[in-house]
C-alpha cells in the first residue's frame, strides 16, 4: 500500500513527509522535487510569505545514491520563517509572555477546530489548518509523478477561471486530442495564472488587482489531466475502491476547495443521456482510427476508442482509457484584509476578525498541489493492480496486462 503522512506548522521549525509503500530502484533526485515546489509558490496575487519562503527538499531516509529502498522515504522543507516565530511555536517551554489567539476569522477552521480540540488559543489550529501543509503534499506528489513517469503516465493542470474572469481551456480531451492537451499544459506552465489562453490573463489580473484594492480576495476553477492511464484502476467491485471517488476525496482535502467535477461534471444532470454518454469505437490495431490522431495513449493498447470523454476517463469507478478529467473549485483565501465580524471565544464579544499575511488568490498554487494528491491516488491505484516490491517487477506485471489488452 502505498501511502503518506505530513507533519509540521506554518510557522514550526519544519514540514516533514514520509511516503511509505515506493517501490525499490525508482531513480529520485531532490531537484525534481523542488521544481514542483517552485511551482506551488508561484501565481499572481500571492501574499508576503512566498517571499520569505523559497521552499527546498532535504531526503533524509528511503534513497540511496539516487535509488528507492522501498523502505519510508522521509521528506523535510524547513520553513524559513521559522526565525521569526522561535519564541512563539516552541516545542518546549512555557506560555510566559505569549498572549493567546482568541479571535476565530470566519471561513478558517479557527473556530470548530477550537471547539472540536478544545483549546482556548486558537493559534493551536490556525498553524495546522495553514495551506502551507500543502507543500509537503507538494514532495509527496512528486515522487508519485516519478513513479507515474515509469510507466508513461503524465499529469498536467491549468487554471480554467478566476474571480469570474475565464478561459475555455482545451475542448476535447480524449486521445485523439493528447497533443492538444500537452501544449495547453506547456502554456499554462509560461503564465502567472496557469491560464493556457493568453488573451484571459488580462481579465485575471483585472479581478485580481480590484480584489487586491478592495482588501478583498478571489478563487476561481482549475482542471487536473491525467494521461496514459490504462483501462482498469480502481474498481466497480467496492464503493471505497472506485477511483473517481477517491479521486475526489483527494481534491476534497485540498484546503479551500469546495466542489469537485469529473469530466462533464454538473452539466449532466441538464444534459440528455445521447449526450452525455460516449460512444465507443473499435479500429484493428496498427489502423488510424477516423477521427483520432491515434488510438490511444497507453502502450500496446487495444482497438477500442472513443470520439468524446465526457466521463472525463472514468467509468463505473475505474479508468476507461482515456485521459482522466477533473475539475475543482477553490474559493476565496478566506483571511481579508478587509475583516469580516467575528465573535471573540474568551470575551464573546463581537469584533472585526484579525488579519493574518495572506494571499488575494492561491488558485494558480492550488492546481498545482491538486496534481500531488490526484498523481498521489492513481499512483496507488497502479501499484494495486500491478503491485510489487521493485519497479521491475511492477514494469514486468503491467508488460503482461498489457498482453492480455491486445488480446481483448
Amino acid at each position: 500500500m502505498l501511502r503518506y503522512i505530513t507533519s509540521g506548522e506554518s510557522h514550526g521549525r519544519l514540514l516533514t513527509v514520509v511516503v511509505d509503500g515506493m517501490p525499490s530502484g525508482l531513480s529520485v533526485n531532490s531537484a525534481h522535487i523542488d521544481r514542483e515546489l517552485a511551482r506551488r509558490q508561484g501565481g499572481y496575487g500571492r501574499g508576503g510569505r512566498q517571499a520569505i519562503e523559497k521552499d527546498r527538499v532535504e531526503i533524509t531516509s528511503g534513497l540511496r545514491l539516487g535509488k528507492t529502498l522501498a523502505s519510508p522515504v522521509a521528506l523535510v522543507i524547513t520553513n524559513k520563517d521559522w526565525e521569526n516565530w522561535k519564541e512563539v511555536m516552541a516545542p518546549e517551554g512555557r506560555r510566559r509572555g505569549l498572549k493567546a489567539v482568541t479571535r476565530p476569522r470566519p471561513g478558517h477552521a479557527d473556530l470548530a477546530g477550537a471547539m472540536k480540540y478544545d483549546v482556548g488559543d486558537l493559534r493551536d489550529i490556525l498553524e495546522r489548518s495553514s495551506a502551507r501543509e500543502t507543500a509537503a503534499r507538494t514532495a509527496a506528489g512528486a515522487l508519485a509523478k516519478r513513479l507515474l513517469h515509469e510507466f508513461g503516465i503524465e499529469v498536467m493542470s491549468w487554471v480554467v477561471a478566476i474571480g469570474g474572469a475565464g478561459c475555455k481551456g482545451p475542448k476535447l480531451k480524449t486521445n485523439s486530442e493528447l497533443a492538444r492537451l500537452k501544449a495547453a499544459f506547456s502554456a499554462a506552465e509560461l503564465s502567472p495564472f496557469r491560464c493556457p489562453e493568453k488573451k484571459i490573463e488580462r481579465a485575471m489580473k483585472r479581478a485580481v488587482d480590484a480584489a487586491t484594492k478592495k482588501g478583498d480576495s478571489v478563487g476561481g476553477i482549475f482542471e487536473v489531466v491525467v494521461s496514459g492511464v490504462p483501462p482498469g484502476l480502481g474498481s466497480h467491485v467496492h464503493w471505497d475502491r472506485k477511483l473517481d471517488g477517491r479521486l475526489a476525496r483527494a481534491l476534497m482535502s485540498v484546503q479551500a476547495i469546495k466542489a469537485v467535477e469529473v469530466g462533464m461534471g454538473t452539466e449532466v444532470a441538464s444534459s440528455p443521456g445521447s449526450r452525455v454518454h460516449d460512444e465507443i469505437f473499435y479500429t484493428k490495431r496498427g489502423k488510424k482510427a477516423k477521427g483520432a490522431e491515434t488510438l490511444s495513449f497507453w502502450p500496446g493498447a487495444s482497438g477500442f476508442f472513443r470520439k468524446s470523454n465526457n466521463a472525463g476517463g472514468i467509468e463505473g469507478g475505474m479508468s476507461n482509457g482515456e485521459p482522466i478529467v477533473m475539475r475543482a473549485a477553490m474559493k476565496p483565501i478566506p483571511t481579508l484584509y478587509k475583516p469580516l465580524r467575528s465573535v471573540d471565544i474568551k470575551t464573546k464579544r463581537s469584533f472585526e476578525a484579525s488579519v493574518e499575511r495572506s494571499d488575494v488568490c492561491a488558485v494558480p498554487a492550488a492546481s498545482v498541489v491538486a496534481e500531488a494528491v490526484v498523481a498521489f491516488e492513481v499512483a496507488c491505484a497502479f501499484l494495486e493492480k500491478f503491485g510489487g516490491d521493485s519497479v521491475r517487477e511492477i514494469k514486468r506485471n503491467y508488460r503482461g496486462y498489457l498482453r492480455q489488452l491486445k488480446d481483448f
